[in-house]
């Protein structure tokens, strides 16, 4: 399914059970906030989107715990979970995603080489999940792997929760 359709039919979700979304990203830069935004109507499902790149960012904008950040870095699961926990904590959104990586083609290193993404979504209704994902490619593909995948797994989330 192109990120295009995926983003149509995540809507079509969100817009029936009158549910928000709001997006925290860091390596993507907006680009899911892009994807979205590039759907008439979509201000009936979108509400915002955080563009989160420095950890100062995550901290203010997201309230990512600076302990959290020294501790396990910006590119890690207890970062993500946060980001997208504070997304909905300064948002009217019921439903978040966020996305945290090394898209290179600096940045890497040998516990967290470049490709390295973590993915997470909170919501109304379901428990904060994320998602270790280790891209091949170029600082593009990297990046439109991940928003591809942060797409899908909302979808994923909000077609099997009750």
């Amino acid at each position: 399914m192109s990120v295009e359709t995926l983003v149509q039919e995540l809507g079509k979700v969100l817009k029936e059970r009158r549910q928000c979304l709001v997006t925290a990203e860091s390596c993507t830069g907006g680009w899911v906030a892009k994807e979205i935004t590039s759907v008439p109507g979509c201000s009936h499902w979108f509400e915002r989107g955080f563009v989160t790149y420095t950890n100062v960012a995550k901290q203010e904008m997201l309230g990512v715990r600076a302990e959290t950040l020294e501790r396990f870095g910006a590119v890690s699961e207890q970062t993500v979970r946060e980001m997208a926990e504070g997304a909905l904590r300064n948002s009217h959104a019921q439903v978040s995603l966020a996305i945290s990586g090394i898209a290179g083609p600096r940045g890497g290193s040998p516990e967290k080489p470049v490709g390295t993404v973590w993915l997470a979504w909170a919501g109304d209704g379901f428990a904060t999940v994320a998602q270790h994902h280790l891209y091949e490619g170029d600082r593009e593909a990297v990046r439109r792997q991940a928003v591809a995948d942060a797409l899908k797994g909302l979808m994923e989330l909000v077609n099997h929760r009750t």
